[in-house]
């Protein structure tokens, strides 16, 4: 628990934030290796492709995590997880503000899947705050 206090602090986010920093991280590390593997295996098919490759950086995905908790805890309702169409708003404003700050298009699904579930485990301290 300590650890991840101070790592917080050294990133300069909230709890909340880096909940939601670690979900979108672990997709952003992800990238990183498989971009490695592609440069190291198939050098001329990477620079091909070059232009769809993105590598997200720390303090991308710390805009994305702040903007994510602002957004989310503003929509969230106390039945949210229940009922479907105020889930779905949800998951489509997190798909356009990984959009908005170019997170990748191929882990947009996973991201915005673990960005929920971690909506879900904090939404009832951030339902009680109205």
């Amino acid at each position: 628990m300590r650890e991840s206090v101070q790592r917080g602090e050294d990133l300069g986010l909230s709890d909340d934030e880096l909940a939601f920093y670690d979900a979108l991280a672990q997709n952003a590390s992800a990238i990183q290796v498989h971009v490695l593997n592609e440069t190291l295996n198939q050098n001329d098919a990477l620079a091909k492709n070059e232009s769809d490759i993105h590598v997200m950086g720390v303090d991308e995905i710390k805009v994305n995590a702040t903007e994510l908790v602002l957004n989310v805890r503003q929509s969230v309702s106390i039945d949210w997880t229940i009922r479907e169409s105020a889930r779905a708003k949800i998951r489509v404003m997190v798909r356009r503000i990984l959009r908005r700050h170019d997170y990748p298009p191929d882990l947009q699904a996973e991201a915005t899947k673990l960005v929920l579930e971690q909506a879900e485990a904090l939404c009832s301290e951030w339902a009680g705050e109205e």
